[in-house]
């Protein structure tokens, strides 16, 4: 199932909006870090430049620490 959100990072003041297909299981094979999340993109709030995004596999690694900070907060959120 395809979940979106925001997630604000108080400490840079940056809006962070994400889309992610979510599964009831996770998967080794598919599943970023082997888990539920198979698909996962995420750009600042209001832009279009993807600064991470995972398609059963890397594509776009995280742009910066805040943005891999991001993609922890939401694999902790569908774990």
């Amino acid at each position: 199932m395809w979940r979106d959100g925001q997630i604000g990072v108080p400490t840079s003041n940056t809006i962070y909006k994400y889309w992610a297909k979510v599964y009831d299981e996770g998967s080794e094979e598919f599943g970023l870090n082997g888990g539920r999340v198979s698909k996962l993109t995420i750009r600042k709030l209001n832009e279009t430049t993807d600064l991470f995004n995972f398609d059963r596999g890397d594509d776009i690694p995280p742009a910066n620490d805040e943005v891999e900070a991001v993609v922890n907060i939401i694999l902790a959120k569908y774990a």
